[in-house]
């Protein structure tokens, strides 16, 4: 189904932080931990200037965030949501294009995203939307400060 002409898709800024993240917090299948503080997202802001997405409808209400920034060499997508209502309809897609515009205006050939084995929802909507599953495992490590 195509976006509806009544949802606005523009660059995520510091000040949409607190909804994005009541909209993170609402959003089953998210991960959220210390890397997701309001100082640690405006810092992913600031070294990834206008590559994060947000959706919004006419009266301002955030529908639909996400986090998209690079290293360089590759783009990673994080905490794609969408507001249940607002499903279906074509937002989560539109938010994955303008960071793909982002990303491809800054030279970055492919693009990650990390999914919960057990958010079946969101792997559909990934892997519906032409992503691939890879063979690779992730490990990660605690940076104890």
């Amino acid at each position: 189904m195509a976006i509806s002409l009544k949802i606005q898709i523009r660059a995520f800024v510091a000040a949409d932080y607190p909804r994005a993240r009541a909209l993170w917090e609402r959003t089953e299948g998210m991960g959220l931990n210390e890397s997701d503080t309001e100082e640690c997202v405006f810092s992913f802001l600031r070294r990834n200037p206008g590559c994060s997405a947000i959706a919004t409808v006419p009266n301002d209400e955030l529908v639909g965030a996400v986090l998209c920034g690079h290293d360089g060499r590759r783009g990673f997508l994080h905490h794609l949501a969408v507001a249940p209502p607002y499903r279906g309809q074509g937002v989560g897609k539109a938010l994955v294009d303008f960071c793909f515009a982002r990303l491809a205006a800054a030279n970055i050939p492919r693009c990650n995203v990390f999914v919960y084995e057990d958010n079946g929802e969101g792997t559909t909507f990934w892997l519906h939307n032409g992503w691939n599953e890879v063979t690779w495992k992730t490990l990660q490590k605690r940076i104890e400060r």
